[in-house]
């Protein structure tokens, strides 16, 4: 009855199920080590953020350009403030407010911009504390310049002067007469009743969208693996009982043209 199985017809569908399964198989469980990779690699951003806050701080040009080993570390930086920035639409602690932004000058020529800390509300360049004349020496967490869309950071144009949506160098070179560091730092301690902002993650380390669509892909791959099983058990039955039809003479005969 199962003769057919021998047919070229079912050699090539035996052939095709004996690579679709593996295959199937491979890509999901490849999807899945990518979704656990993310989650380790959250776990460890998380760490070393927490680690990072009670290392030296070190020279900003030693840490520089930021990347995943350099984000979150200490950096510290002199020169003089110049031009100052308000953040708006940033939570903190589950409030709503904005971050006060002051561009340092260094010896370097370039600014390096410095979030200050964070103020509950809107937006108001009234209440952001002036920034201190002279030299000073900065010390804060290194971050990487903001992408619109990510992490909360608002994509939104059109602002007020004086208030920027993300914190890039992209973006603040078209308000500042001078170069910026792709980069920034916010202080370890906030200045004059403001509130410190933490630093976070670094970009791509975290559990976010692209993670969960390693997940869903590892689903996906291991339906198609059942899939393909239950379709070959669906034609091998189908086959199987019109074998079992035809050597009971119970297959429909063929209706024959005469021409």
């Amino acid at each position: 009855m199962y003769r057919f199985l021998l047919t070229s017809r079912w050699w090539g569908i035996n052939v095709f199920v004996l690579l679709a399964i593996p295959f199937c198989i491979f890509m999901g469980s490849w999807q899945l080590s990518r979704f656990e990779d993310r989650v380790q690699a959250d776990r460890d951003a998380t760490a070393q953020v927490t680690t990072d806050r009670h290392e030296k701080a070190r020279p900003l040009r030693e840490l520089l350009p930021v990347n995943q080993a350099t984000s979150g570390r200490q950096a510290t930086a002199t020169g003089r403030y110049g031009k100052q920035l308000l953040v708006p639409d940033r939570d903190l602690d589950g409030r709503n407010g904005y971050y006060v932004l002051t561009l340092l000058r260094t010896d370097g020529g370039k600014a390096l911009p410095v979030v200050r800390g964070w103020l509950p509300g809107s937006a108001d360049a009234a209440k952001a504390p002036a920034a201190p004349t002279g030299e000073v020496t900065v010390t804060g967490a290194l971050q990487a310049s903001e992408t619109p869309g990510d992490n909360g950071v608002s994509a939104q144009g059109g602002l007020p002067t004086g208030q920027t949506a993300a914190i890039s160098s992209a973006s603040l070179v078209n308000l500042v007469p001078y170069d910026v560091y792709d980069g920034w730092i916010t202080l370890d301690k906030a200045e004059a009743g403001m509130t410190a902002v933490p630093a976070t993650a670094p970009a791509d380390s975290g559990l976010d969208l692209k993670a969960f669509q390693n997940l869903g892909y590892t689903g996906e791959w291991f339906v198609f693996a059942g899939f393909v099983v239950f379709m070959w058990f669906r034609l091998l039955r189908r086959e199987a009982e019109f074998a079992r039809d035809a050597e009971m003479g119970l297959a429909p005969e063929e209706e024959t043209v005469t021409v």
